[in-house]
């Protein structure tokens, strides 16, 4: 006889962090999770959030496309977006003439990622996600926070009907390395990194304030993408400080974005909520440009993953989540 199960549900959030072409060890680590699994990954979560690179890997997993493949545009178009598939001696010079660039512009031209997610996600809207998502911007014009988010409450009125490539782009749209992104709305934004580089703050609250969700009901697995260990610099002037400013802010906005979902759900008090899955490496080894460490970054993800799967199936992939309905459709 079947035993009908009364425990309250339990809703599993994926949070994935952004990192530039570091989005390979997330991608990876997804992906040889799926060959383990029966079910596409993204249809075991109730909620996916994602910013920058992150937010690339979280709006594909909602369209339906598998980590494989998104693992794949990483590998083959990560060196093209990079401006490095030239050869080892043709990118030596582009690097150094884009370095140069880098000091008063752009590094990098967007027309070869925008035509990489194109060919991913084609023409989809918003509202064709599978998942409820959550996907970071930034409004710089009026320096205000803008998130994407698909029709998951009645307030959520607008975004179901964007184009997915347009909240891809401007996530990763990490000021000085790419141009601000104009969607067809003539919006300007740039990457949702600048506030929420790692997003898992901003999905707690989102479950719990908006969803209803409760606290104690929350699964999240969380995906860094590769921390460096840099001490800070002896001299504190601008000069010496200048290259460490980025690491700095990131990684303290992260430290407090899980610092705010650790008080929210619980975690570490009575129970388990969070599942941080990053590692550490020395400092430069990847940085958010640098695509030929791309197969060394997708190892370090297998064999994470093969360490990481006994303890996330029991967590996260005995059973798909309920399906997604939107409250608006298209």
């Amino acid at each position: 006889m079947t035993q009908v199960s009364h425990d309250p549900p339990t809703y599993r959030i994926l949070s994935l962090d952004g990192g530039g072409i570091r989005g390979v060890f997330p991608a990876a680590f997804l992906a040889r999770l799926q060959e383990h699994l029966d079910h596409p990954i993204g249809s075991y979560f109730d909620l996916i959030t994602g910013t920058s690179t992150g937010g690339i890997i979280a709006i594909g997993l909602g369209m339906g496309v598998s980590a494989q493949d998104i693992l794949k545009l990483y590998e083959e178009q990560g060196p093209a977006i990079f401006d490095q598939q030239h050869g080892r001696v043709r990118t030596w010079f582009h690097q150094r003439w884009r370095g140069a660039l880098h000091l008063v512009g752009s590094k990098y031209s967007s027309d070869n990622l925008h035509a990489a997610l194109v060919g991913v996600l084609k023409d989809r809207r918003m509202g064709e996600s599978r998942n409820r998502l959550l996907i970071p911007a930034w409004n710089p014009m009026l320096e205000r926070v803008y998130i994407y988010k698909t029709a998951h409450h009645p307030r959520l009125e607008s975004d179901y009907k964007q184009l997915a490539v347009d909240a891809a782009m401007a996530t990763a749209a990490a000021p000085t390395f790419l141009k601000p992104h104009t969607t067809g709305d003539f919006v300007e934004l740039v990457d949702g990194g600048v506030w929420a580089n790692n997003p898992i703050g901003a999905a707690t609250v989102e479950a719990i304030g908006m969803l209803g969700w409760p606290a104690n009901r929350l699964k999240i697995l969380s995906i860094g993408t590769i921390n460096d260990v840099k001490a800070p610099p002896k001299w504190r002037g601008k000069l010496p400080m200048a290259t460490s400013l980025t690491r700095l802010f990131m990684a303290g906005q992260s430290h407090s974005a899980i610092g705010t979902a650790k008080i929210l759900t619980g975690d570490g008090h009575d129970h388990k909520a969070i599942w941080r899955i990053d590692q550490t490496a020395p400092e430069g080894r990847y940085t958010l440009d640098n695509a030929s460490r791309i197969a060394e970054m997708k190892s370090r993800a297998v064999a994470e993953a093969r360490e990481q799967l006994p303890e996330l199936r029991r967590h996260f992939f005995d059973r798909p989540a309920p399906a997604f309905t939107p409250v608006h459709t298209l």
